[in-house]
């Protein structure tokens, strides 16, 4: 099955269930669905950045701070954060990612339009990580520091997910 096929939870303003689709279909058609973001730290707390693949569906080739992605139709969000983040990172065996808090992102550019309740983690990776080449073109783990560089204007500036910002800026008004 293709990811395009994969069948997602269309949720309301409320987060309840409403229906179910195709992700292609949800994309297209810019419906709320679910989904999950997981800060994860190494044993020295730096953060997993990565830039993702030219071949996803949504915000291809850009950089996130975030593993993660959509939460499946009938998943939980807490089963959606281990199973994302263990994809992604390619390990097995993750403590469970804490969950921090939960926002509604609404997209308005063209590439991801629409919106999407969103549950953030945090998880402390320990293990060596291989991440999935279909997901994940470039990774590293980088300290707070050079990761508040990288979002920061000029030369050394990257360009991030509006999404994984968009929770990243939350992120650090809850630590506040």
């Amino acid at each position: 099955m293709s990811a395009a096929d994969e069948i997602l939870d269309i949720v309301d303003e409320e987060d309840r269930v409403v229906g179910r689709a195709p992700r292609g279909e949800v994309y297209a058609r810019g419906l709320r669905h679910r989904a999950v973001f997981v800060l994860a730290r190494d044993a020295e707390d730096r953060v997993f950045v990565h830039r993702r693949t030219p071949v996803k569906l949504v915000f291809p080739s850009l950089y996130d701070m975030f593993v993660g992605g959509v939460v499946g139709a009938g998943e939980s969000y807490d089963a959606a954060a281990l199973r994302e983040a263990e994809e992604e990172l390619g390990v097995s065996g993750l403590p469970r990612p804490v969950p921090l808090f939960t926002f509604l992102y609404e997209s308005t550019d063209g590439a991801g339009a629409g919106s999407w309740w969103s549950r953030v983690y945090e998880v402390r990776c320990t293990l060596p990580v291989r991440p999935q080449v279909e997901e994940i073109a470039w990774h590293g783990f980088l300290p707070e520091a050079e990761l508040e560089r990288r979002l920061g204007e000029g030369p050394d500036a990257w360009e991030w997910t509006p999404d994984g910002l968009a929770a990243y800026e939350r992120l650090r008004a809850h630590r506040a």
